[in-house]
């Protein structure tokens, strides 16, 4: 089968679902009857966690790459692999299988943002996620994992990339030991990062220009059945890299009231769960991209750690123009702290 037909016949089967209406970013906030929920109490076990959640209606396996090149400019480079169950209950097998992977890559400098998507259907070997040893794959894009080393690619027709990484560090679980939750009327989701990968070698291509480059990433794996309360229309995230070797993930999900959370990782790996109370984000800026404007500059503060900086982006016009589209790409940021990451801003 073509690969072209392979997405269509997958695309057909998200456009079957039985869907009333689309609430919240991406239908996120929809009824998730049947699903599992996502209680507290449940312990995160490593590495069966790593793999897939079939019984949940949403996942995400993510990386984010700040990166140097040997030409001495600065990039950046996301991976993300989706997985949506169209119903709930058991996977099926082969063509009964009602599950959908789509995946998103972009690849980012000062000059240029480009982005890519594909789809693809589950059970039939087109798209899936192992978890002993790790693999996560769709097409021929792939992020895995083998003896010490952590391997992602990505390939389309204006730039790819692959990127060989090592682990730094432990991994992190948010929130109440991976319980992550996202909203005052009790949404939630499992969350674990690792924000600790270095990439020791890697390999840039854009539009036909090879760089290759060294850097930092920040890996997320995230599932659940309903994140986001019916008010709630998106969010705003940072990932951020400091110069001190300590990490720090804040977001904000947007509604009738905004629910903050976040997490500070010290070098060593030790956690602290930050309380919404505690933290403030602030637009400063926005830029005009499409048909919509998105804000790209930002100040957030932390107060129990004496945290005031302002982000800047290394391409404000980093609009990844998926089905559902949202602004993603690297930052730097000033003030108490300095260092670089990622946001994502969803919603706008």
């Amino acid at each position: 089968m073509t690969l072209d037909r392979r997405r269509a016949l997958a695309a057909l089967l998200l456009l079957a679902a039985p869907k009333v209406r689309a609430e919240g970013y991406a239908g996120l906030a929809d009824s998730a009857e049947g699903f599992e929920p996502v209680l507290p109490g449940r312990k995160l076990v490593f590495p069966r966690d790593h793999g897939a959640h079939p019984g949940f209606r949403i996942e995400w396996w993510y990386l984010t790459a700040n990166l140097t090149g040997d030409d001495g400019a600065r990039y950046g480079a996301q991976w993300t692999l989706f997985r949506m169950a169209m119903q709930p209950g058991a996977e099926g097998k082969r063509w009964a299988d009602r599950t959908v992977y789509m995946g998103h890559a972009a690849a980012t400098s000062a000059s240029d943002h480009l982005f890519a998507s594909t789809l693809a259907r589950g059970g039939v070997g087109q798209a899936g996620v192992s978890a002993a040893p790790f693999d996560a794959f769709i097409d021929d894009w792939r992020f895995s994992h083998s003896g010490e080393r952590w391997r992602i690619e990505a390939k389309a027709p204006d730039f790819a990339y692959s990127l060989d990484l090592q682990a730094g560090g432990p991994l992190v679980l948010h929130g109440d030991q991976g319980f992550s939750r996202k909203s005052d009327q009790g949404q939630a989701s499992y969350y674990y990062s690792q924000p600790f990968f270095r990439v020791v070698d890697g390999l840039l291509t854009l539009r036909g220009r090879e760089a290759k480059v060294t850097g930092r990433a920040w890996m997320d794996h995230e599932w659940a059945s309903q994140p986001m309360s019916p008010d709630q229309k998106g969010w705003d995230w940072f990932a951020l890299h400091l110069a001190s070797g300590a990490k720090l993930m804040l977001f904000r999900y947007r509604g009738a009231t905004n629910h903050f959370a976040g997490t500070w990782v010290e070098p060593d790996g030790a956690t602290h769960a930050l309380s919404s109370d505690d933290i403030a984000l602030t637009p400063l800026d926005e830029t005009a991209v499409g048909d919509r404007k998105v804000p790209t500059r930002w100040r957030a503060m932390v107060k129990s750690l004496g945290l005031d900086i302002e982000t800047t982006p290394l391409n404000p016009r980093a609009l990844n123009g998926a089905r559902n589209p949202y602004w993603e790409g690297p930052i730097s940021f000033r003030g108490s702290h300095d260092g670089e990451g990622y946001s994502e801003m969803t919603g706008y």
